[in-house]
């Protein structure tokens, strides 16, 4: 291991977090709790971290706020549910491991910050009817808005989301129609809400968390950028920073946890390590992989699973608090009705209400023509969908923005402006638009999923929430991007049961601990499933503080021993 420690350390604590996301923060609030003093350290100007630009879901199986809705869910089935979807290509003790601890870590910070959080209604899990082991409601979990002038002078500091609706909860997005039908919200709530910055989704829970290590008085360092890591030849023992233009030396008594996120806004690493191609993000830029940067000289082991290629939209004009482009996710409009995406060909290639199922056809290779078949792609849509449902940014009679992708009153005119091939993509409306009426989606199997309806679809819409056929002039057709998976990552640091970090020869590296999206998620393998990732921020931080502040229990070997695992 490395040596090369300071001359003289300018600060100290006992744990040091890197990062101010849910993870960072719930380490240093478990910490401080244990009677070890903490610091967080963010390189930012705001805390929250990508926590804040969640929809702030928090996936807990056999939580007790289910179990007092009368809802039967237990450890046993939230690990089989993970463990059959995983694909083997997680950990079955990294799986028991979250699933055992999260919902316990949830209790602590409910008793201990306050944390205020309830059952999301009616929201299934992803796989839900495809496995007896999911749930049609209750693991799926959101805060109580957040009173945001309680945080005082970090209320200004604490992030928000440009593209979440944050004065709502799922539950008042779901009572006027969800995600298809904004126009139907309760806008009045949505502004009282927001008058009196009553934070929900990502920016409330993020702010819980904040107000939390506020309360307890912990150091949150912005403007602080972790520079190194500073070892003794045998474990970790502090942080070299920049702040200001100045370095610091911070020492950890206890341990070092790195909580930075992912590495979305590094074009090289999302290539090399996602095998995903240039791509957009709705991520802040210093999001650029400092997990690696700081735990590679280390020896720190890194570990991916399966993934996926999101897609997202821009609108012209539209920029994020850095004055970049400012990124959609296209998952909210691709699955309503009066809407299809196609390739080149001109023809669809699966069932756009469904992400899981559709975004791994983004980087299908054709090893015939070594070729990406799919894309590019582009989302079509007619007119009703301008009538009736959000689009991005849009809301339903604004107009048409110029340089928005392309407009025509036939949809061979609109195919020859795209360049894709006419008669193919007039053959695929024409068939998608026969079932679509009965409610049908041979090809794909589009609106059989409880999740995508709840997700995109529009409940009012029969005989399905996700089909509806392109029928009315003009028609209008933008191109998608390739689009970062918001810090949800392929490639992470390989941690052991206590989130401590390991090395390449299979040995945690001693002082150095990792949670969030920085670590592999050994515990979903090949699944992704909204809610996990801020459960996996959570439960790991509250684990890796239990272990650096010397306690080692946990519920893991109980659980093996009772499932014969």
């Amino acid at each position: 291991m490395l040596n090369n420690l300071p001359e003289k350390w300018d600060l100290e604590a006992d744990v040091v977090a890197i990062g101010s996301g849910i993870g960072g923060l719930s380490a240093a609030i478990t910490a401080h709790d244990l009677d070890a003093s903490a610091i967080v350290l963010e390189r930012s100007e705001q805390v929250g971290g990508v926590t804040a630009l969640s929809m702030g879901e928090v996936w807990v199986a056999g939580n007790h706020h289910a179990a007092a809705k009368g809802i039967e869910d237990s450890v046993d089935s939230g690990y089989r549910y993970l463990k059959r979807l995983s694909m083997d290509y997680g950990s079955d003790l990294a799986i028991l491991n979250i699933i055992a601890h999260a919902r316990e870590a949830l209790k602590y910070f409910e008793d201990k910050i306050g944390l205020q959080m309830a059952v999301i209604t009616d929201c299934p899990d992803y796989y839900y009817t495809v496995t007896n082991d999911a749930v049609a409601e209750g693991r799926m979990l959101e805060v109580v808005p957040f009173p945001g002038e309680t945080l005082g002078e970090w209320q200004p500091k604490t992030r928000l989301s440009p593209q979440m609706p944050y004065g709502l909860t799922h539950d008042d997005m779901l009572r006027g129609g969800g995600v298809a039908n904004m126009m139907k919200w309760d806008f009045t709530l949505m502004g009282e809400r927001l008058t009196k910055d009553e934070r929900c989704l990502g920016p409330g829970l993020a702010a819980y968390f904040v107000k939390g290590a506020l309360d307890r008085g912990i150091p949150l360092m912005t403007g602080t950028n972790a520079e190194e890591l500073i070892a003794d030849g045998n474990r970790v023992v502090g942080v070299r920073v920049t702040q200001d233009g100045k370095t610091l030396y911070i020492k950890a008594n206890k341990g070092v946890l790195v909580a930075v996120s992912s590495y979305e806004q590094n074009q090289e690493l999302n290539k090399t390590l996602s095998r995903q191609l240039e791509q957009g993000t709705m991520l802040f830029s210093g999001i650029n992989g400092a997990n690696f940067r700081l735990t590679g000289p280390l020896g720190a082991r890194i570990a991916s699973v399966p993934d996926i290629t999101s897609l997202g939209i821009t609108i012209p004009g539209e920029e994020d608090e850095e004055g970049k482009q400012l990124w959609r996710s296209a998952l909210p409009v691709i699955g309503q009705p009066h809407t299809i995406v196609v390739n080149r060909e001109g023809k669809r290639f699966g069932n756009e209400a469904f992400y899981r199922s559709f975004y791994y056809k983004i980087d299908e290779i054709d090893g015939a023509s070594q070729s990406h078949p799919n894309m590019p792609c582009w989302v079509v849509i007619d007119s009703q969908v301008l009538e009736k449902y959000p689009f991005a940014s849009l809301t339903p009679g604004m107009d048409w923005p110029e340089g928005l992708g392309f407009k025509a009153d036939t949809l061979a005119g609109l195919a020859e402006q795209i360049g894709i091939d006419a008669k193919g993509f007039v053959e695929c409306v024409a068939v998608f638009n026969t079932n679509a009426e009965k409610g049908l989606d041979p090809l794909f199997g589009r609106g059989t999923q409880p999740w995508s309806v709840w997700m995109c679809g529009d409940p009012f819409h029969k005989p399905n929430a996700n089909l509806g056929s392109l029928v009315k002039a003009p028609f209008y057709a933008v191109e998608l991007k390739r689009m970062g998976g918001t810090a949800i990552p392929a490639t992470g640091l390989l941690t052991d049961l206590h989130n401590r970090v390991m090395g390449w020869d299979d040995q945690p590296i001693e002082g150095l601990y990792a949670a969030g999206n920085s670590t592999a998620r050994m515990e979903t393998g090949a699944v992704m499933q909204s809610g996990i990732s801020n459960a996996r921020g959570m439960t790991g931080g509250w684990l890796a503080a239990r272990h650096i502040c010397g306690d080692a229990s946990t519920l893991l070997e109980k659980e093996v021993a009772r499932m014969g695992i």
